[in-house]
Parts: C-alpha cells; structure tokens; sequence
C-alpha cells in the first residue's frame, strides 16, 4: 500500500504516545543492544553516557539501556552491565540523566543470562569461555536454569534452580528495579527473549521440570508471573514495564504465536503494558532455528498478531532501516512503537532523518545548537547547486 505524500499527512511514527503517566514524543525506540563494554564490576562508563545519549540527541522518544544483569551470575559475558548493587546505581544514573535532558525517556532492560550466560564477546567467538580466552583475564562462572540440561552442545551444564533459589532470583529482580527506579529510568524492560532465564522456564524445548514450574504452559509462566509481581511490586504506578519476548521458539515442539498471544494476555493481567517482540534463540544450536523469515522489518507479523488479539501495546524490531517503512509499521497497524537498533549505529540522528522524509521538516525538531547550523548548512548548499556548482566542480575548473 503506497503512503500518502509527506504534505497531505502528519506522520503517525512522529505522533505522541501516552503510556501510564509516560508520554513518548514519538513512537521510535532505540532497541537494548548490547555492547559488551563495561569492566568486570558491571559499571557503566563515560561510553554508556555518550553512545546512549547521542541517539537522545538525535530524536528518539525511548532510548533503553542494553541488558543490564540482575545478579553477577546472569550476566551473559564480562562485559555486561549490572545493577546487583547499589554502588552501580550511580553510573546509570549519569546515562538516564543524559537521555532525559536531551528529551528522550530513559528505559534500561534487566535481564538474566540463566544457562546462555558466561559467554565471551561476539568478536572472540560470543561462546562459552575457555581456557584461551582465561589467558585473556575473560574467566567463566557457574551458570544456572530451570534444569541441568546445557544451552547447547559444548555449553556449561546449568546447576537447576531449586524453589528457594528462585525465589532468591526473584528478589534480586525486585532489587534491580528499585535501583532502576533510584537511577531515574522511567521504563523497565524484563528481558524474556533468547532463550534466557525467563524464555527458559517458558519455553516446553528448555523447561522439562515437574514440579510446580514445568509442565503445563500455566506452570512454566509461574516463574515469570511471579517475578512481573515483585518487578510492579517496587515500581510507582506512573512508570512503564515492557517484556521482551521470543514470540515464537521457530523448534518444532517449541512456543508457537498462538502460546504466546496466551501468555501476553497473562502478562497484561500482572501489569505489562508493551510487549516488545523478538524470536528464537532458546537454545544455542542456531541450525536448528531455522523457522523464522529473516528479511525487512521481521517480526513485524507477530507484534501485529500480538496487538490484534490481546490488548497489550506491541514493540516491534529486526532490520527496520528506513523512514516509509517505519511509518508503513506504525500506521498499516503492524506496532505501536517502531525498534530500532543497528540503524541507530549507523546513523544516530536517524529519527530526525525519518521526520524530515516524511513530515517535510527542516531542523525545527533539533537542537537550537545543531539545528541553526544545518539549516545554514542546508541553504548554502541549495544556492550552490541553483548556480549550477558541484562539489567536483573545483576539480573540473583545475582541469581545464
């Protein structure tokens, strides 16, 4: 379906979003990714201020913070982020004060690695850590999951959670999004996706308990129902908690989206307001995840399933790289909210871009500091090429 012209309409991306007491300017959000490079006590650094602020200066209305681990054990490699204590309060802090006071609303995601965890970072490998990467000060730890069955082959076998160390997770959960809460961030996202500790005990590939959490689908969303109270449970009523979920295993016997549309209502019920879809990665044996389109804007199908059969706000991510596309998202009913992460590497002030293709906008929406300059930039150069100039021109006249 062909868009209207950037004249005859206003830009539904580029349209408010009321969500609780939370108001986005628009509906782009910088999607969690992480960057594996904090140090070994999981504090964030002038890096995370800048790389995080740079996509609040550029337009973003949510800019979130990549998964941030809950305990020292649910990191998924050295280089994660962490808010198991309070001194690490302070450094993230420093990245929601950033992004707030560059208009953008600061998220963070908080997540546990459970039996995926204790990896080295995608350019060694992104695998489980041996002794070579040992020589490099990158060690492992002990990982844990709903079972003893390892992530994949050659994977660390996982210690099973007992009840009682669940219900230690669970705290520790609550206490990361109190610290959350300390730190200024006015989202929390729980990242349930990728075959992590929540996505393991969901999933009937990864959870083959029998006790009160395994079995059942209604068994295996204990462990998360219960963790989304205690996460509400410390959270003001005006803030936001989102849920990123893997909206299908892609497995054969795995989550399908009509068990997912089953849970999201659950979700809603407990107070998750956006649910934020990815796919797959329950376990590593990627040859086996094979079920999935990976083309343009592919999850797209299944945040659409999840926001027409539930009532819940859906985020949608994966290769959305350009203005009429996102737009298409949003307005074609697909996503209330547009994800956007390696596009945002490539281009920081990429939501400014999308609001100048499609509401026809100059630099009204930037920064005085940078907007002046660009739109004198702008000027100059449509007066050059009136004149018949070329950037090459100087190099042509040399010639002649």
């Amino acid at each position: 379906m062909a868009l209207e012209s950037p004249s005859s309409v206003e830009s539904r991306l580029h349209s408010p979003l009321a969500i609780r007491g939370i108001t986005l300017k628009n509906r782009i959000m910088v999607s969690p990714m992480c960057m594996y490079g904090a140090g070994l006590d999981g504090f964030a650094t002038d890096f995370h201020v800048v790389h995080l602020g740079r996509f609040a200066l550029g337009g973003a209305g949510l800019v979130m913070v990549e998964a941030t681990a809950v305990e020292e054990r649910g990191r998924i490699s050295n280089g994660d982020l962490g808010l198991w204590n309070d001194a690490q309060i302070e450094p993230l802090a420093r990245v929601a004060r950033a992004v707030s006071g560059l208009g953008a609303v600061p998220a963070i995601q908080l997540a546990h690695a459970g039996r995926k965890a204790a990896i080295s970072a995608p350019w060694n490998g992104m695998s489980p850590l041996t002794a070579e990467d040992a020589l490099r000060g990158d060690t492992g730890w002990p990982v844990v999951g709903p079972t003893s069955t390892p992530a994949g082959t050659g994977w660390p076998t996982p210690s099973e959670l007992s009840g009682s160390d669940i219900g230690e997770v669970i705290q520790n959960w609550a206490d990361a999004a109190r610290r959350a809460m300390d730190a200024g961030f006015d989202v929390i996202e729980l990242h349930a996706a990728h075959g992590y500790l929540i996505h393991s005990f969901l999933s009937p590939i990864s959870n083959t308990r029998t006790d009160e959490y395994g079995g059942s689908w209604q068994n295996r969303l204990r462990f998360p129902l219960e963790l989304i109270d205690a996460v509400r449970g410390v959270m003001p009523a005006d803030k936001v908690l989102m849920y990123r979920t893997s909206s299908v295993d892609g497995i054969e016997g795995g989550l399908s989206i009509d068990d997912t549309v089953r849970i999201t209502d659950e979700l809603v019920a407990h107070g998750v307001d956006v649910v934020d879809t990815s796919s797959g990665g329950v376990t590593a044996e990627r040859s086996l995840d094979t079920r999935v389109r990976r083309g343009f804007a592919f999850h797209a199908g299944f945040s659409r399933e999840i926001k027409q059969r539930t009532s819940a706000l859906t985020a949608t991510v994966g290769l959305v790289i350009d203005a009429e596309q996102a737009e298409a998202l949003v307005r074609e009913g697909f996503a209330d909210i547009v994800a956007v992460g390696r596009e945002m590497l490539n281009d920081p002030n990429w939501a400014h871009h999308t609001q100048r293709v499609l509401e026809g906008a100059n630099y009204e929406a930037w920064r005085q500091e940078s907007g002046w300059w660009l739109d004198k930039r702008e000027a100059i150069i449509d007066r050059l090429l009136a004149q018949g100039e070329t950037p090459l021109t100087l190099f042509t006249e040399a010639h002649n």
